[in-house]
């Protein structure tokens, strides 16, 4: 197989666009010379792709019409079965639309990616299935998981399952939304600003942001690799560890992953709180955009471990609200070097690329008028900030992160975990389809406070429900130390067994 070879014409704008002047003849001189080099790529394009083997037999599903999507949720209905038995029998999986499922649609949101179909398995599918769990679809994100509202999917809003004409949170915004109606069991969502624990929170369901790398990114597409998280949205506190404990562990195939420390988190569930040392964070609370029933539930949430036997205290970590800050950078900056510039993959990557989805996604430049708000103004913010300061303010923040990082691992030598309102704020109403500017990227970004700074640190972080106020559930969010999601369990149960957290 032979690649194709450049033109005059396209080596006279390649020079150009490297910032370099040459005329013709010494242009035809290179072309020259390069043919030995294009004929490594000859080889390369001849050989077959290095893939993982796809296991288990599937079919595309099919795409739900209305009366069977009242949310707007499901992007695919499909039925994957996979092992006889294991740890996940009869358990019904979806899963978030980002995440490659070999042979079913995927569009993550966007409609300048909706007719690609993947020819993957990303590995928490294969471990899901090995574990004998059952995919049944493909959940609805928003447009290439950039809000933490969900509003901004190709197809149109996905609802709240408590009230709809309201956010569901994002952008894991279907897999919160069918996990808090009951539709499925589990959900695998992904996490690079909150986007597992916002739609849990709003939807109210549990959902775990374990420590950066537990959990193979391997065939999920990504947004920005050191900020990349992916795990499980549950309907309870058992199944999310269970869930945690298939999918968690190194794959060989993710570079993020650098000595992960699995566990039995399941093992952990049954031990109670007692003893247990808990900071409940000041500066979680009080912030500009929150709101008073959300702090006073969260607050009386936490004095329930008290009564548990743990220990309860008010701290400061002063850093906390710089975290949101810190995260920016990387995260705009990031997004768009590497999910868009790099067709969401870059170069530099030891890890699995997946090339089928490379080449599709390369073609949002031809339709970038049809990009989300949310997307162009992060493009808008990163693009100015790599250009003009040559990502310096990227790099810049990748150091801080190591101070806000050390901020936290400063209150959690004193205390096992952390406690905050996941998010400061109920679930809002969804923006119209004729809302103005400044609203629909409002509703993307207003909530994300207190979630993105652990994203940046990579530390686990775990919403559980705690109530609910106007109808509208809220979420307490637990921060543990380093691969120590199985203490973040123990409360998260002990938390559970107190009651009904509707009726708190």
């Amino acid at each position: 197989m032979s690649i194709r070879r450049p033109t005059l014409e396209q080596m006279r704008s390649l020079v150009g666009g490297l910032h370099m002047s040459m005329g013709d003849r010494e242009i035809m001189d290179y072309m020259t010379l390069m043919e030995a080099t294009f004929e490594a790529y000859d080889v390369v394009a001849g050989m077959p792709d290095n893939l993982p083997q796809v296991k288990y037999p599937r079919t595309p599903g099919y795409r739900p019409p209305a009366s069977e999507n009242p949310m707007n949720a499901w992007y695919v209905k499909s039925e994957v079965r996979g092992a006889h038995s294991g740890p996940l029998a009869g358990r019904k999986i979806v899963l978030k639309d980002n995440v490659c499922l070999a042979g079913v649609p995927m569009m993550n949101g966007a409609s300048t990616l909706e007719g690609y179909t993947p020819d993957v398995d990303a590995t928490v599918v294969t471990r899901i299935l090995d574990a004998g769990g059952t995919i049944v679809g493909k959940a609805h994100c928003e447009f290439f998981c950039l809000s933490g509202g969900s509003h901004t999917n190709a197809t149109g809003p996905v609802h709240n399952p408590w009230k709809r004409g309201y956010i569901a949170g994002g952008s894991s915004s279907g897999s919160g939304a069918l996990v808090g109606a009951g539709e499925v069991d589990m959900a695998i969502g992904g996490d690079q600003g909150g986007s597992i624990r916002m739609p849990a929170s709003f939807s109210g369901a549990y959902g775990m942001k374990a420590t950066h790398g537990l959990v193979p990114y391997t065939g999920i597409m990504p947004i920005e690799p050191t900020i990349d998280h992916a795990g499980p949205i549950t309907q309870n506190v058992r199944d999310n560890a269970l869930l945690l404990e298939v999918i968690a562990g190194e794959d060989g195939l993710d570079p993020r992953q650098y000595a992960p420390r699995i566990d039995r988190y399941t093992d952990a569930l049954g031990q109670g709180v007692s003893g247990m040392r808990i900071g409940i964070v000041r500066e979680g609370f009080g912030r500009p955009e929150s709101e008073a029933d959300v702090d006073e539930k969260v607050r009386v949430a936490a004095r329930r471990f008290r009564d548990l036997g743990a220990t309860v205290e008010d701290i400061s970590v002063p850093m906390h609200m710089q975290g949101q800050a810190i995260w920016t950078p990387i995260a705009l900056e990031g997004l768009t070097d590497i999910m868009m510039h790099g067709n969401g993959f870059a170069t530099g990557w030891r890890g699995l690329y997946v090339t089928s989805l490379l080449d599709y996604h390369s073609n949002w430049r031809a339709r970038a008028d049809e990009l989300s708000k949310s997307l162009k103004i992060s493009m808008f913010v990163g693009e100015y900030m790599l250009k003009h300061h040559r990502g310096h303010y990227y790099a810049k923040a990748q150091n801080l992160s190591r101070r806000l990082r050390a901020a936290y691992d400063a209150a959690l030598g004193q205390y096992d975990l952390l406690l905050m309102p996941t998010m400061p704020m109920k679930a809002q109403p969804l923006p119209p389809s004729d809302a103005p500017l400044a609203l629909y990227i409002q509703r993307a970004f207003e909530m994300i406070g207190n979630t993105c700074p652990f994203d940046t640190t990579g530390h686990p972080a775990m919403t559980i429900p705690c109530g609910l106020s106007e109808g509208l559930p809220i979420g307490m969010m637990l921060i543990g130390r380093h691969y120590q999601e199985s203490t973040i369990y123990r409360a998260a149960a002990a938390f559970e067994r107190i009651g009904d957290w509707r009726t708190m």
